[in-house]
């Protein structure tokens, strides 16, 4: 039986698992999910097993539980570690929803519900293309699977467990169905993801609230000196002004940055998306290489003195920030941290104290375009959508994929289906059912090609 005509005739229990999956609430960030985290990793258990996994258990870790699972191939000589995970993001505010956020909807081509792209969709198309090839007899590597429960909270378990399994979880490659594609007519891989350090910034001035007509003009304000010292931060040519911060960033292959000019990009419509008149960043890069290829530093966060309703006339006594620099992926977070804090201290003047608060981050990613996986992929997408994809990478950090390559010593393949008209994080999520499909499609055609 072909591929397509398995989902045409297995998709109704395909989706049936899938919603059984997405009605349980399997919210990591609350401590009252805490059974629903263990119901739906036991379902997943289940689930794996009737795919054709020889071993599926849930394991404990330090937070919510891991979900393993595994088939061997007697001769094969590859092994592929699929990794999703299965915690979901609130739902609130569920005001905003046009149908219940648990109980998934099928309306216009597109399933409604948490969890139907984030990441409970997108795993279930890489469990159903595993089902297929073990029906069909048609598996020729060894696959394992890693789901874990706490993606959504920074995966604070994620790095001991891997410690602990190297040997489980070794394999040649790690696919991973979590990010997302250009267009749908536009299929794309994601080849990169930019790294993070994030810092709290605390500015201190006069041991108390002062009244700002007795103290004003005489004694520092610790918010106009923080804006002060943010303001040096990035130069007007849109570089960072932190001495060595640029030491460890490799200029981007040529090819990679023609398939970037390759990508359709109207400018104007970007704007007025997001309602500004004009763009800023670095000079000599398009606005599709500064967010995705290249460092940036931003507030996240300030705050200082009277914030209330009405006139408060004080001069505070501290002034707080929260501020991030997106890294590339060769430039070490914990290296950067330290850089940027000594930095920061050090564009303090002598009327303030300053205290800079190291609060979490994670190293960037790439795959090179030329790896065997890479183009396995690069093959099974053109054959799924009709078109070869653009590689691409995004700006956005997920710092597990280096954990992954730095404690087991092997690449990622992101093959991510989503779109942006999906709204992950937001109400009414959702995930169109063709590229469902062609998801399928797409990662029995990787198992066959790699």
């Amino acid at each position: 039986m072909d591929i397509k005509t398995y989902i045409r005739t297995h998709e109704k229990e395909i989706l049936e698992d899938l919603f059984s999956l997405i009605r349980i609430p399997s919210v990591s960030s609350a401590a009252d999910h805490r059974p629903d985290m263990q119901a739906c990793a036991l379902l997943w258990r289940d689930i794996l097993l009737k795919a054709g996994a020889e071993r599926a258990e849930v394991l404990p870790g330090t937070g919510h539980p891991f979900v393993y699972a595994e088939r061997h191939v007697p001769g094969a000589e590859r092994t592929v570690l699929v990794y999703g995970h299965y915690d979901v993001m609130p739902a609130d505010p569920l005001d905003l929803w046009d149908s219940a956020p648990f109980e998934p909807e099928i309306r216009d081509g597109r399933i409604f519900a948490r969890g139907a792209d984030d990441d409970k969709g997108q795993t279930m198309i890489q469990v159903a293309a595993f089902a297929y090839l073990v029906s069909e007899g048609l598996l020729r590597h060894n696959v394992k699977f890693i789901l874990e429960g706490e993606e959504e909270i920074g995966s604070p378990s994620l790095e001991a467990f891997i410690e602990s399994h190297r040997e489980m979880l070794a394999a040649d490659i790690i696919l991973v169905s979590d990010t997302s594609m250009l267009a749908a007519d536009l299929p794309s891989l994601t080849t990169g993801l930019r790294g993070l350090a994030y810092w709290e910034i605390e500015v201190t001035g006069p041991n108390r609230d002062l009244h700002s007509g007795h103290f004003g003009g005489a004694v520092a304000n610790p918010a106009l000196v923080l804006c002060e010292m943010l303001s040096k931060i990035v130069g007007p040519d849109g570089r960072i002004t932190a001495p060595h911060f640029y030491d460890d960033v490799l200029p981007v292959p040529d090819a990679e940055r023609a398939m970037v000019q390759a990508i359709p990009f109207d400018e104007e419509a970007y704007k007025k998306a997001i309602d500004v008149r004009a763009l800023r960043g670095e000079e000599g890069y398009s606005t599709l290489e500064r967010n995705s290829m290249r460092p940036s530093f931003d507030i996240c966060g300030m705050w200082s003195g009277h914030t209330g309703e009405g006139a408060k006339t004080v001069l505070p006594s501290k002034a707080c920030a929260k501020v991030s620099c997106r890294l590339v992926p060769a430039q070490d977070h914990e290296k950067i941290s330290q850089l940027m804090a000594d930095y920061i201290c050090r564009l303090a003047p002598d009327c303030v104290s300053v205290k800079v608060t190291p609060l979490h981050g994670g190293q960037g990613y790439v795959c090179p375009i030329d790896h065997p996986a890479y183009k396995a992929a690069e093959a099974s997408f053109t054959q799924a959508f009709g078109r070869k994809p653009l590689a691409v990478r995004r700006g956005g950090s997920i710092p597990i994929i280096s954990t992954f390559e730095r404690l087991l010593g092997i690449k990622t393949i992101l093959m991510g289906f989503g779109l942006e008209s999906d709204a992950i994080h937001s109400p009414n999520e959702n995930f169109r059912l063709d590229i469902f499909r062609r998801g399928i499609e797409a990662v029995v055609g990787f198992y066959t090609k790699f």
